[in-house]
């Protein structure tokens, strides 16, 4: 296989396209210079004449390849990026390129799609100036939009200034309260907004780290005290120990179980106390898909019901790429809550995401030259 240097990284085209577009190219030298003879006081030299067609080549070709540059963490590179995914799109005419955070964006592609998911504001700063510039590149997504996600205070809000019918189910949040700094406060502010025990922390900040994931029960208000603020609230709802986290990558939608918290009684609350720390509970090991269930327990979402309210998040928050964490309620066939919403989540998790994922990409280029011809 032969390789072609790319913006800091390696990417692969197959043998035969790569031969292809040399036998191409040689043909086309020679028959110009059948066409057009050489002559020493010509300004033009065959030199040049071959870069020429070179370039002209380099440009046909790029039309034909969707070329999408990410910038992604270490991490978040070795989970999405893998191999049966670079080699589909390589099938269906995607070339992904890794970004080079050590070079202006400007200088680097030229881009159709740029995927992205790093932190920091010098980093936000830059994309929004190359959206600005570069109007004909598709940012996923707009960096304003996912910073609306970054704080679990605002993270629910559409969910919650939401008017879906209930035809297929309600869907609401939980009843949460945001502690910034002082938690000497905690328990006051636990009793003025009527929040009931147990209750779930949850870090403010949530930036897909480790620590952003991190929970704590909490069964009495006297232990609140121990909570290290900035940090939200939830009221804990039983569920059945079964979460369902909903990817949605622009239309498309999918669906999985992961096991969760389990229920708590009353009996529990008043006979425990303290705080209980979890580790990240939605972790991929924690599937719930094959597990031996109570049907009222693991039956998934409406469809319906998931895709409107998908469909009003979009618009709502402006994103394509992002993922629900959503309960049913214990003891209810329909009242549903929305409890975290994540940014470009872990799509290395989702069945069929390389298949799903590349044709989101193609579509989106596709749209895009759609509207560029009706005009």
């Amino acid at each position: 296989m032969s390789s072609i240097k790319a913006s800091g990284s390696t990417c692969s085209i197959e043998p035969f396209e790569f031969l292809t577009a040399v036998k191409l190219l040689e043909e086309e030298i020679m028959r110009l210079k059948e066409d057009l003879p050489y002559t020493a006081d010509e300004d033009v030299s065959e030199m040049e004449e071959t870069v020429s067609l070179q370039s002209r080549y380099s440009n046909a070709h790029q039309r034909k390849v969707v070329v999408v540059g990410y910038a992604l963490t270490s991490k978040k590179t070795k989970s999405f990026m893998k191999p049966k995914l670079e080699g589909l799109a390589r099938n269906k005419g995607i070339l992904f390129v890794a970004i080079d955070q050590n070079r202006p964006l400007s200088d680097q592609g030229p881009f159709d799609i740029v995927l992205h998911k790093l932190s920091g504001k010098e980093w936000r700063q830059i994309l929004e100036e190359y959206r600005q510039t570069h109007p004909e590149v598709t940012v996923l997504d707009p960096p304003d939009a996912i910073q609306h996600l970054h704080s679990r205070q605002s993270m629910l809000q559409a969910v919650a200034d939401m008017q879906l019918s209930e035809s297929y189910g309600r869907v609401d949040v939980p009843k949460q309260l945001v502690i910034k700094k002082d938690a000497s406060t905690i328990s006051d502010g636990v009793v003025k907004v009527g929040l009931n025990l147990p209750l779930v922390a949850k870090p403010l900040v949530a930036d897909g780290s480790e620590k952003s994931h991190q929970l704590s029960l909490a069964y009495d208000k006297y232990s609140l005290q121990k909570l290290e603020p900035p940090l939200v609230l939830q009221e804990f709802v039983n569920h059945g120990g079964v979460m369902f986290k909903v990817f949605i990558v622009g239309e498309a939608i999918k669906v999985v179980r992961r096991f969760s918290l389990p229920n708590v009684s009353m009996r529990e609350v008043l006979k425990n106390a303290g705080i209980y720390r979890f580790p990240r509970v939605s972790h991929a090991a924690a599937s719930a898909d094959d597990a031996d269930l109570d049907p009222h327990v693991a039956e998934l979402p409406p469809r319906p019901l998931l895709e409107r309210l998908a469909k009003e998040l979009r618009r709502r928050l402006g994103l394509r790429l992002f993922n629900l964490d959503i309960i049913r309620e214990y003891g209810t066939r329909d009242q549903y809550y929305v409890i975290d919403i994540n940014y470009f989540p872990g799509y290395g998790k989702m069945p069929e995401y390389e298949h799903i994922f590349t044709d989101f990409l193609l579509g989106l280029v596709q749209s895009k030259y759609k509207k560029r011809t009706t005009y």
